[in-house]
């Protein structure tokens, strides 16, 4: 009998997907969905969760059947967009308002006073977060504060608040409210250290600790999908947040291991193994992975603009039909004609963490076209990944090789200004979709699939491409001190 498969629901920012993976790491099939992004006003950004909740459904019965029925699929893996935030009712099930989504800036003036009052160093102790609008827990509060229906279920005891894994387990399984470690530590209200939430940060952020789900390890039982929904139940193994789910996937499991994902925003985790991540260059510190109970953490880096800025290029300025466009229009002109972007769209995140930051596009003049737009574009990415290297260096954690994955790393001209401009080596994977693979890992694991994650990575890791610096010294240098420039009206 043929081997069975594992699927994974992939919930990110501006689409829902299953992926049917074998054992080996082969894809089987893919179902994709694109999701409703709702801007109400400036700075915020929404998601309708009764929305991700039926097209994900509707992807993963599309799968199931691809697969021949639900008795061929050994478990299911989830990976999710961090730190958006779900509320609804424990008893009805359904969503009490929109999520604000982790690209949200709603919460700056809350996270300010913070800020003002003095928390943020104790807080960023404790959880290795910063005191900003992307996490969790001011999100939480807000919707408390702001949306009635939110609070007449937490005064009535019905509120359930979660990241998007934990509302599809919810949904999945009937009544499961579980968030796994590596998601749990997204919220500002889980310590590094901690097992649980922790009672004085959910009182300094004002979120009831009653409200919040049981924080479980990211391979393991965590329940099994009700029969109505696939015809038979399938066993929930592996949780991740995206980006530990993408370092897993491309095999980050070692200290000083270090991978970037260009998607919607772009983001660099090193892996620290049991060492708890302590940053004096504002980066962060996260949980990357808990297995029996035990921890192995992660430095991080997020870039709040990445893919976002090409899909601004196409939908809102016209200048390409699609993304892949940039590319060849890179590689059309010889440089970007002076033309610099900061992609500050929603602010500046790691290593400035600048909210109120804008973004800036300097250096026009009549003869800039589309080309030299699209390449200052693509340039950002090697541009702003270059300012997370020298914060990483800093705190002790320098990289050797990069590991990139995500769905702008196909594009070949950007993995070469990568290498260029970092002086480094760049690895990238024959499968770059390592966020669902990750997340295929786990639930293998946790189905006793694999016996750990090496072995996992091993059978189901393929071959990697890699790019090497080729660019001169002189150009690199000036490419830099125009991005410094164009850094510093971005601030202002």
């Amino acid at each position: 009998m043929a081997e069975p498969f594992i699927l994974v629901l992939d919930e990110g920012t501006t689409s829902t997907r299953a992926m049917l993976f074998a054992p080996d790491g082969s894809v089987h099939g893919v179902a994709q969905r694109e999701i409703t992004q709702y801007y109400p006003r400036s700075g915020w950004v929404e998601h309708d969760a009764g929305e991700i909740w039926d097209k994900t459904l509707a992807c993963a019965r599309e799968m199931v059947r691809k697969a021949g029925g639900a008795k061929r699929i050994a478990c299911i893996g989830i990976t999710n967009q961090r730190e958006t935030v779900v509320a609804w009712d424990r008893e009805t099930g359904e969503p009490l308002a929109h999520a604000p989504v982790w690209q949200d800036r709603r919460t700056a003036d809350r996270c300010a006073e913070l800020r003002a009052a003095g928390h943020e160093p104790a807080v960023q102790d404790r959880t290795g977060l910063l005191l900003d609008p992307y996490f969790s827990g001011t999100k939480m509060r807000w919707l408390i504060e702001n949306e009635p229906a939110v609070a007449e279920a937490a005064r009535a005891g019905r509120l359930a608040l979660g990241t998007v894994e934990s509302w599809l387990v919810f949904k999945l399984t009937g009544g499961g409210h579980l968030s796994d470690a590596s998601n749990a530590s997204r919220t500002l209200l889980l310590p590094l250290e901690g097992a649980s939430w922790d009672e004085g940060l959910c009182e300094l952020f004002g979120v009831p600790r009653a409200a919040l789900p049981e924080v479980t390890d990211n391979a393991g039982a965590f329940g099994a999908t009700l029969p109505e929904w696939f015809g038979h139940p399938i066993p929930i193994a592996g949780m991740a947040g995206d980006q530990q789910s993408a370092t897993i996937g491309q095999g980050c499991l070692s200290p000083g291991d270090t991978k970037a994902t260009y998607g919607t925003g772009a983001f660099v985790l090193a892996n620290t193994g049991g060492a708890l991540p302590r940053s004096r260059n504002r980066l962060l510190g996260t949980v990357l992975c808990q297995l029996g109970g035990e921890r192995s953490y992660a430095i991080e880096g997020s870039m709040f603009v990445a893919g976002s800025l090409i899909k601004w290029l196409r939908d809102s300025l016209g200048l390409i039909r699609e993304a892949a466009e940039t590319e060849m229009l890179a590689r059309s002109v010889q440089s970007s004609g002076g033309v610099c972007i900061v992609p500050a769209h929603t602010g500046l995140g790691a290593p400035w963490w600048e909210p109120d930051a804008r973004g800036v596009m300097t250096g026009l003049s009549f003869a800039t076209g589309r080309a030299e737009i699209a390449r200052a574009a693509l340039e950002a990415m090697a541009q702003q990944t270059h300012d997370l290297a020298g914060a990483f260096a800093a705190d002790g954690a320098a990289w050797s090789v990069l590991r990139i994955d995500g769905g702008m790393s196909v594009n070949g001209w950007m993995a070469q200004d990568l290498a260029d401009i970092l002086q480094l080596t760049i690895e990238r994977p024959a499968n770059v979709e390592t966020t669902a693979l990750g997340a295929a890992m786990l639930a293998g694991l946790g189905q006793g699939l694999f016996g750990s994650l090496d072995e996992a990575a091993k059978a189901m890791r393929g071959s990697v491409t890699r790019f090497g610096p080729a660019m001169e010294d002189a150009v690199r240098a000036e490419r830099l001190a125009r991005w410094g420039r164009a850094i510093a009206a971005a601030r202002l």
